[in-house]
């Protein structure tokens, strides 16, 4: 299971919510901290990037599936059908993985019967594909260094 970023929120606000007993200390509050902080890093980073990645994935997906139609069977062409649903983050979601299960029957066969060319233009897909979802974590210091 991938966390949404509403679920990475509520669980934030839940850890920042319930009070440290006294015997966790205050290197384990510093870490919780610590821990909170870098997640809301994350999850901004992708509130702000989230739509427009997929949105940009979803059609490298289609146009690819699309592409590849000819060779490897119709069924391929009706990937251009599924659309994004929508550019809430889960709607893209939604699609982002129908598109992704189709492009791994393709990377299958393509490789099934050694077809390199294709095989070079999936694996660059995916390359771009995990290229467009990085994110940057927080530069930190050591918990234990912060607390001096």
């Amino acid at each position: 299971m991938t966390p949404t970023a509403p679920e990475l929120l509520a669980g934030c606000a839940a850890a920042l919510s319930k009070p440290l007993r006294p015997e966790d200390g205050s290197v384990f509050g510093a870490a919780r901290l610590t821990t909170v902080a870098t997640i809301n890093v994350l999850v901004a980073q992708e509130c702000a990037t989230g739509s427009a990645v997929r949105v940009a994935e979803n059609a490298a997906l289609r146009a690819l599936l699309a592409d590849a139609a000819p060779g490897y069977g119709g069924a391929l062409e009706e990937a251009r059908t599924i659309g994004d649903g929508g550019l809430s983050l889960a709607a893209l979601d939604q699609a982002n993985a129908a598109l992704r299960r189709r492009l791994i029957g393709l990377h299958q066969a393509v490789e099934a019967v050694g077809d390199r060319q294709m095989d070079r233009r999936i694996l660059a897909l995916y390359r771009d594909m995990a290229l467009g979802r990085e994110m940057k974590l927080p530069a930190s210091r050591p918990v234990v260094a912060s607390l001096r």
